[in-house]
């Protein structure tokens, strides 16, 4: 009867469901903690406004909410936007924030470059891109590429996305 266990089952599904969902929560704390560095106030900083909305949509709770804009004071949380090219040409924007910089920079290098990709020169890549209102960048000159460099962008923006790190990551590809 080995296997059965109906509790040993739950326990694997729930393992993994609880840290897709504490990555979740970590992300979106640490954007919280980089807006609020500025104005700890929602009602005066809008990023933080949306910031603290997506959290509250993600079911994050208040507390934890309240210790990273109280939190934001005491770590130094740096925001940084990567650019960098993948597959086909497309133009890839990453938005991280980090505590450590150079160690962020060189984890994304380093996906970038097992997918086909590299990091360009600062302002290379943002240029194609707009900002919207909600601190969402889109692309000004959407590039249609092939389907089997599509999946490898979609591939690497999984990959990208998964890092600790990482808030958002914005491609031009159509």
């Amino acid at each position: 009867m080995s296997g059965h266990s109906k509790w040993a089952q739950i326990k694997h599904k729930k393992e993994v469901t609880d840290k897709k969902r504490g990555q979740l929560f970590s992300k979106l704390l640490k954007a919280i903690r980089a807006a609020a560095r500025t104005e700890p106030n929602p009602d005066f900083n809008p990023r933080l406004r949306t910031a603290i909305e997506t959290a509250k949509a993600a079911n994050v709770p208040m507390d934890n909410i309240r210790r990273a804009i109280e939190g934001a004071a005491d770590k130094s949380m740096e925001e940084i936007m990567v650019e960098g090219y993948g597959p086909g040409g497309a133009a890839i924007l990453v938005s991280a924030v980090t505590d450590n910089r150079n160690r962020t920079i060189a984890e994304l290098r380093k996906i970038l470059s097992d997918h086909e990709g590299k990091i360009a020169e600062p302002g290379s890549v943002l240029w194609a891109f707009q900002q919207n209102k909600d601190n969402s960048w889109a692309p000004k000159f959407p590039n249609e590429i092939d389907p089997s460099s599509k999946e490898k962008v979609a591939a690497l923006a999984d990959a990208l996305g998964e890092h600790d790190d990482v808030i958002d990551v914005f491609t031009n590809t159509v």
